[in-house]
């Protein structure tokens, strides 16, 4: 095998994970595919193609082309990427906290948790996505930001990062300007909604109505299927698990953080010196309240 072959055939990271996010948009037999491969990979990793063939009802061919959507080459990328990912040591990385957890442990889980949270979101992170919304938000006259509850700062990050780079972003964390503002945005309007669980009645209604007026459309969202999807032209994917004690924890924020960090980064480089000009006459001004 020549090396870069061997390149192509290293495991990759998160492979049930890439599954399970492409999973709600897969066709029929790619779905029944996935959803053996998600019930029980220790055995996939057992068995031949021909074997997950008629164990799925799906042909050979439709296998291959099942692994090729995720990212892998074939079958035997695909089994290494699960063999790699169901022997990994256990770790406390999305085990809740329980009731008498010392401090040491309580930051352990809780920085795992972020820590699994970045990899995760990395690996299901689309960059063709990504540069799609790079696109939309460049042709727009103007961004529109919404978020809700624990996604609200996550929203005025994104403004505040958005002006220092020169672009004409507004966040709006309030539902009832959220709707007004999104009824009347139009095809000169991108709009970046961040909801972790894509289901908050309030930012489904101000993406729906925006997407009715003709915005484009961006949604930051886990990887869960989530009524909000429907309504987004570009999906941007985040993955953190929240768990009982932890619910709207940090991890989730982190990670929109650092899709948004992308997001920004990709645009300042887009409009490199615009962007650079920018932040060095926002650095100047941003200089008198500091001593």
């Amino acid at each position: 095998m020549t090396q870069g072959g061997a390149r192509d055939q290293m495991p990759v990271e998160n492979a049930l994970a890439r599954i399970r996010v492409a999973r709600p948009t897969m066709p029929k037999g790619a779905g029944r595919i996935a959803d053996f491969v998600l019930a029980e990979p220790e055995r996939v990793v057992r068995m031949s193609v021909t074997e997950l063939s008629e164990a799925t009802g799906a042909s050979e061919g439709s296998v291959i082309n099942f692994c090729r959507s995720l990212g892998l080459t074939g079958f035997q990328h695909l089994k290494l990427s699960l063999a790699q990912e169901i022997v990994r040591p256990v770790q406390f990385i999305h085990e809740d906290l329980e009731k008498d957890d010392d401090l040491e442990t309580v930051c352990r889980k809780v920085f795992h948790s972020g820590i699994q949270a970045l990899r995760d979101t990395h690996s299901v992170l689309d960059p063709q996505a990504l540069g799609q919304a790079v696109a939309a938000m460049r042709a727009a006259k103007r961004i529109e930001i919404y978020g809700i509850g624990s996604s609200a700062p996550i929203a005025e990050d994104a403004h505040y990062r958005m002006l220092r780079i020169g672009l004409d972003a507004r966040a709006m964390t309030d539902s009832h300007i959220q709707a007004i503002s999104a009824s009347r945005t139009g095809p000169d309007v991108a709009v970046l909604t961040i909801s972790h669980t894509g289901a908050t009645h309030e930012t489904l209604t101000a993406t729906r109505l925006a997407h009715e007026a003709g915005a484009k459309t961006v949604v930051i969202t886990n990887y869960a299927r989530s009524p909000i999807q429907s309504h987004a032209d570009i999906l941007l994917y985040t993955m953190a698990r929240e768990t009982r004690f932890r619910t709207e924890a940090m991890a989730s924020r982190i990670a929109q953080l650092c899709v948004i960090d992308a997001l920004i980064a990709a645009l300042a480089l887009a409009d490199y010196d615009r962007a650079t000009d920018t932040l060095r006459r926002t650095f100047d001004i941003l200089s008198i309240k500091r001593f």
